[in-house]
């Protein structure tokens, strides 16, 4: 047992090993030197790994219910599999459910934010967020007869939560130093394009009822999942918190997980700009940057889990947990 500890611990022992044996004194510093080894070890394994195949399960099975469009039975059968799989990794599950008029369509529509809690008792929180709903219109799919049909979500929703997910059992496993809270969001993607209104139902809800949250900062995630993911500072993220961009993509770089590019992008509307302007700081993680036209499966029925990886979600998920188990958090 002694080599074993030894050799993790790097020491150069097999000349000397039979030394500390038969001496009492240098038993005891050997004894010493382990139980600093032991030390060593338990801290360099403080932050949970993340298990991007498991993660990548969970992509396809918000698939496998098909589109999650709000009001139907594919959103209600994932909703309680969001539930399911939050309630076995944390301590404290709310559902925060609504009502929304789609007067376009002379319907009322039930809607439902998740919200799930770590360390409940941490005063200093932050939280992380995604949405869960899918598009309900192939409105960007090259073939103009698909542009009334439902998307299956894969990298579009779907990649965002599964990360959520995935880091909650990390949560679950060893109690971050500060209060975490979860948030998926329903209804972000349900509206008409150029109707921005129609967008960002859930955050948009959640950032007027909930008054007297003031988390430090969030962090949104969005189309995370793309096999060739390039995550660029996005625009807003980088104009109104720049410090909390700094944090994320200083961990990225620490963990040289390239992904991550220290470039801004884009200016884009999303779920963090409900927050930011009720007052609740939160940058968005995105991959809007596309190298090439024609392989841009976003709000087309071409948004399937081939096109992800779990890989990609390992790289978002890994700095995630970087950063809330930092020591400047403690």
């Amino acid at each position: 047992m002694f080599d074993v500890m030894l050799k993790l611990c790097g020491f150069e022992y097999k000349m000397t090993f039979k030394f500390f044996r038969e001496n009492t004194y240098s038993r005891i510093q050997l004894l010493f030197i382990l139980l600093i080894c032991c030390y060593v070890i338990a801290c360099g394994q403080k932050i949970p790994a993340f298990n991007g195949v498991r993660a990548f399960a969970d992509l396809v099975k918000q698939t496998e219910f098909g589109p999650r469009v709000p009001g139907s039975q594919a959103a209600d059968a994932c909703l309680q599999f969001l539930k399911k799989s939050l309630e076995v990794n944390s301590a404290k599950v709310v559902l925060q459910s609504f009502t929304y008029y789609d007067g376009l369509r002379d319907k009322q529509l039930q809607l439902t934010n998740l919200l799930a809690s770590f360390n409940q008792k941490a005063r200093r929180r932050i939280f992380l967020a995604a949405h869960w709903d899918s598009r309900p219109m192939a409105d960007r799919d090259p073939n103009p007869q698909n542009r009334n049909t439902p998307v299956p979500g894969a990298n579009d929703g779907a990649s965002g939560v599964a990360v959520l997910l995935e880091i909650a059992r990390a949560l679950n496993e060893r109690e971050p130093p500060v209060g975490v809270d979860i948030i998926l969001f329903d209804g972000e993607d349900y509206g008409r394009e150029g109707h921005l209104d129609e967008y960002f139902l859930g955050s948009r809800y959640f950032a007027q009822n909930v008054q007297h949250y003031r988390p430090q900062y969030g962090i949104l995630l969005d189309m995370v999942g793309d096999s060739n993911l390039s995550l660029p500072i996005e625009g807003y993220s980088q104009e109104y918190l720049p410090h909390i961009v700094n944090k994320v993509w200083t961990a990225a770089e620490n963990l040289e997980i390239d992904a991550f590019k220290r470039i801004t992008g884009q200016y884009i509307n999303d779920d963090h700009l409900m927050l930011i302007e009720s007052g609740i700081p939160c940058i968005d993680i995105i991959d809007f940057e596309y190298p090439d036209v024609s392989n841009r499966f976003w709000h087309t029925l071409q948004d399937t889990p081939d096109k992800c990886s779990p890989q990609s979600l390992e790289s978002v998920g890994t700095v995630l947990l970087s950063v809330i188990y930092a020591e400047e958090n403690i």
